[in-house]
């Protein structure tokens, strides 16, 4: 993608580039060829594993964006949901992707809402021989979580009307929804 490296991305690349360079000359000092090989090799690790926290750490100052007036809608006809608003990038530089993550939990386990029918079911042989051969109520997935990518190549300042559509499982009550957004 082209607007993943802004100007800082490359700064640090330049550094840690040199910073090697520099290493290995100091490595060919050496006299024991094996020692000289070691430490070119272990120059290139600590090298290369700051170089990835680095710009991982200017990926998340120089790629800012937010929500704003995210709704939901339930389709019933379709078994679905869909999500609407706006995204906007509050950084300084631009934006290549931008992802919207939606979570949706069942039975509010993480709001606060947990009864103990919630994990306790009780279960009987006749319950066990009724559901023998098809998808059991225990079996569900509790928890659905997709990604879309809500936006391209997005100046600063500018914002993006998004909407998405995901599958609602018809069995889910007292949902809790939770969304958030990557920028790449």
């Amino acid at each position: 993608m082209s607007t993943y490296f802004t100007i800082w991305h490359w700064t640090a690349i330049i550094i840690f580039a040199s910073l090697f360079v520099l290493l290995t000359l100091l490595s060919l000092k050496e006299k024991d060829q094996n020692t000289m090989l070691s430490m070119i090799f272990s120059s290139f690790l600590v090298i290369v594993t700051a170089a990835a926290f680095s710009l991982m750490a200017i990926d998340k100052y120089t790629k800012v964006a937010s929500l704003y007036g995210v709704k939901n809608t339930r389709i019933l006809r379709t078994e679905t949901i869909m999500f609407t608003g706006y995204v906007k990038n509050t950084g300084n530089y631009k934006i290549g992707e931008i992802t919207l993550t939606v979570k949706l939990v069942n039975k509010g386990h993480v709001t606060g809402n947990v009864k103990g029918g919630n994990f306790y079911r009780p279960s009987g042989i006749i319950s066990f021989f009724s559901s023998f051969g098809e998808e059991s109520r225990s079996d569900r997935a509790q928890k659905v979580e997709n990604e879309f990518v809500i936006a391209k190549n997005i100046l600063p300042g500018k914002s993006a009307f998004f909407r998405v559509k995901m599958p609602y499982p018809p069995y889910f009550k007292h949902v809790a929804q939770f969304t958030s957004i990557t920028a790449h």
